[in-house]
């Protein structure tokens, strides 16, 4: 199965556009946040708007269309900086493994309608097809 291309195209970048405010001011649903990191390579901070999956307690960061600047850059740092209204969290973030990533994966693509396009692993799916997933959308811990 050849993987999906991830492209941002000109509507996503627009609803981008639109989100990030309402993020920094708490006017989205409440997976939504604004994620900021710092550059790898200048240190400028940059935000991008995100769902979190949240279970048992446990928070994760997944990244749907795939090895972004924003997860290079929280590689990089070791930590991110969620938002929501005044609300900031700054945490540090661990990578998983894709085999430990799956049941995430499989509840992120539950949870989230406007981002399933980009995982070829549906609702169905078996396991096998997640973890072959799991390789293209790094999944991490919120500590």
């Amino acid at each position: 199965m050849n993987p999906k291309p991830y492209r941002k195209s000109w509507w996503r970048r627009a609803l981008n556009a639109v989100v990030r405010p309402l993020a920094r001011v708490g006017l989205t649903g409440p997976r939504t946040h604004l994620l900021t990191v710092p550059g790898r390579k200048t240190g400028k901070l940059w935000s991008t708007p995100v769902s979190i999956v949240e279970d048992g307690g446990e928070r994760w960061l997944v990244a749907p269309s795939g090895d972004r600047n924003w997860v290079r850059n929280a590689r990089a740092a070791g930590w991110v900086e969620l938002r929501r209204g005044r609300r900031r969290e700054r945490l540090a973030v661990a990578e998983l493994a894709p085999e430990e990533s799956v049941p995430v994966l499989r509840r992120y693509v539950e949870l989230g309608r406007v981002t399933r396009p980009f995982f070829d692993a549906g609702l169905e799916s078996s396991d096998e097809e997640w973890r072959d997933e799991a390789h293209r959308h790094p999944v991490f811990r919120l500590q």
